[in-house]
């Protein structure tokens, strides 16, 4: 019975340690370059230069406001 005790406890151990060198490999968001911040030229909003909408060479944060073009601020 102690023997089987034990055995239970070392692989718990032995899961738990793998556990943690899995989760130690993950890429870390943080580590990832910046992305430059672009400003709507409809509203003003800023956002991800990847997650805007361009139209020559204007940034806007939405397909609406790329259609309605260059706002009033």
């Amino acid at each position: 019975m102690k023997w089987l005790l034990l055995g239970l406890i070392a692989g718990f151990v032995w899961l738990a340690w793998k556990r943690s060198q899995h989760r130690s490999g993950e890429a870390n968001p943080a580590s990832r370059p910046a992305e430059r911040m672009v400003v709507c030229a409809h509203c003003g909003v800023h956002l991800p230069e990847g997650e805007a909408e361009t139209a020559g060479g204007v940034y806007y944060c939405c397909a609406a406001h790329r259609s309605a073009g260059p706002g009033r601020r």
